[in-house]
């Protein structure tokens, strides 16, 4: 009966690390996608943007109300909907006749992504007990390290031989496979929900607050010329501010609220959101920059730049597990400073890295050190923000350290962004004038190239067109160092944030031996 048991819990793990490893893919594995997807809706870049932004606006929007029907109702019941939800999203993004059907259904897939994200670490911490509970929530990090990071390896093979649909439609026969294995052998957990009543003003406004908060910073990413008081990017900000105040007020007199604001008075639970944020900000917002460097200038494919990401994501399969292991002998918190120290290393080696010949050869020590503090700190922040959970608390926590984690994705693609543009735009103003060429070409070329960003300033300066030239060589020079400039200030300042997460997990966090029990 023990072996059988046994057998029952890792099984239901595979049912809900498929759901967590599709919903966190889903939200990177777009973006090699999207020169397809312009050829085949016969439309441009700017118009695809809410591809990305749709799932990424409601995934994080929803996150913690599908934590609290789950809490409320059974996780089980709330994590099995979100999955049929996300697999139909699926195959209906993969068969959508029009961008807007698309636009749509990515935001219905979302909702299915954040019920299967925010339940499943709820949903193991209740399936497995004692030291096997650490194993089974490392093995969770290892696999929520490595969705995020393999997204351009997965989505570049599959865009290449399939088409773009076939980035949708995988999620079918897995999600389908997800649906049984949970079915038959995931536990359900007991209903809180019994004597309560469902705090609909509480998910309303942390639904609109995050809503306004995370578009404001969307617009900005995508039109960084645009200043911090145009309404758009202000009005939204402040909204969603004054939004979230008012549901932190009202949840504090409701009688059942949606979520118990006391949990920001713990050190502890502010210490792992303060780690969860620092994930975010500064090793997955890192990703998207060092994707665009191996891409659009070192000049290797998709798929070369995802098997040479494998250097950073492979790390979360071998860790993960070991962390649950060594997690029950060592301090948590200890290990999760010192590995965000490591990664902090890390950035300050692919910094020192840069340079016009950069290469992977270069890149690689940096890459293993940041995959290798990814890797230890993902699963063991999911054990440590669940050790000291009540059982009806669990769903919330899960939620709300997925917000953070996502919320510092959010925020540190906008901030590194920024700083790039800010270094590469001074170095344009510069050293441009540098270059031998008439007045008119200068003024034209460097507004363009600005306009352009340090993202795709290098199509432009090494476009066909350009490449006729007499002054072409000395552009793209100017052009790469000024890029090179932005791309060391971001890897400095992700190596400033994960040392800050540091000392916040070793200043706040609290090691925990024995867990709270309802």
């Amino acid at each position: 009966m023990t072996e059988q048991k046994n057998t029952k819990q890792w099984v239901a793990l595979i049912a809900m690390g498929l759901g967590v490893f599709m919903g966190l893919l889903d939200i990177t594995v777009v973006n090699v996608a999207l020169p397809t997807m312009a050829r085949g809706f016969n439309t441009t870049f700017t118009n695809l943007q809410w591809v990305l932004n749709s799932y990424t606006l409601v995934y994080a929007v929803t996150l913690m109300i599908m934590s609290k029907l789950g809490d409320m109702y059974g996780r089980k019941k709330i994590f099995l909907g979100s999955l049929l939800l996300f697999t139909v999203a699926s195959a209906i993004n993969g068969m959508a006749p029009t961008l807007l059907i698309l636009d749509i259904s990515r935001g219905i897939q979302a909702i299915g992504g954040a019920g299967t994200m925010s339940l499943s670490m709820a949903l193991v911490a209740s399936n497995f007990e004692g030291k096997k509970r650490g194993l089974a929530l490392g093995i969770l990090g290892s696999i929520i390290g490595v969705s995020s990071a393999s997204g351009p390896l997965i989505g570049g093979y599959l865009v290449e031989h399939f088409g773009w649909p076939a980035i949708f439609y995988v999620n079918v026969p897995f999600g389908i496979l997800a649906v049984v294995l949970t079915i038959k052998y995931v536990q359900e957990t007991p209903s809180y929900g019994k004597n309560q009543r469902l705090d609909l003003v509480g998910m309303f406004l942390s639904a609109i607050g995050l809503f306004a908060i995370i578009y404001a910073l969307i617009v900005k990413e995508s039109h960084p010329a645009l200043s911090w008081l145009n309404p758009n990017i202000s009005g939204f900000l402040g909204a969603g501010i004054i939004i979230l105040i008012v549901f932190v007020i009202v949840e504090k007199h409701v009688k059942d609220p949606m979520m118990d604001v006391n949990m920001f008075k713990k050190p502890h639970f502010l210490g792992t959101i303060a780690v969860a944020f620092t994930l975010g900000s500064g090793i997955y917002a890192y990703n998207t920059f060092l994707t665009v460097l191996m891409q659009n200038y070192i000049g290797y494919s998709a798929v070369q730049t995802g098997i040479r990401q494998l250097t950073i994501s492979a790390w979360a399969l071998i860790l993960g597990p070991l962390t649950g292991i060594l997690s029950a002998r060592y301090s948590k918190k200890w290990m999760i400073a010192i590995s965000l120290l490591v990664g902090g290393l890390g950035f300050f080696l692919m910094a020192k890295s840069i340079s016009p010949t950069v290469s992977f050869t270069d890149l690689w020590p940096g890459m293993v050190l940041m995959g290798i503090a990814n890797g230890m700190v993902n699963p063991l922040l999911n054990t440590a923000g669940m050790e000291n959970a009540l059982p009806r608390e669990m769903g919330m926590v899960s939620g709300l350290l997925n917000v953070f984690r996502q919320l510092g994705t959010t925020v540190g693609i906008v901030g590194l962004g920024l700083i790039q543009n800010i270094r590469y735009e001074n170095y344009l103003n510069k050293s441009l004038h540098q270059v031998q060429m008439p007045d008119s070409a200068l003024k034209g070329i460097k507004k363009a190239l600005i306009n352009a960003g340090a993202f795709s300033g290098h199509s432009i300066a090494f476009s066909t067109r350009m490449e006729k030239a007499p002054f072409a060589k000395d552009l793209q020079r100017v052009v790469i160092d000024a890029y090179n400039n932005g791309m060391m200030a971001v890897a400095i300042s992700s190596c400033i944030i994960v040392v800050l997460g540091a000392v916040a997990a070793a200043s706040l966090m609290r090691n925990r031996k024995n867990p709270r029990k309802d």
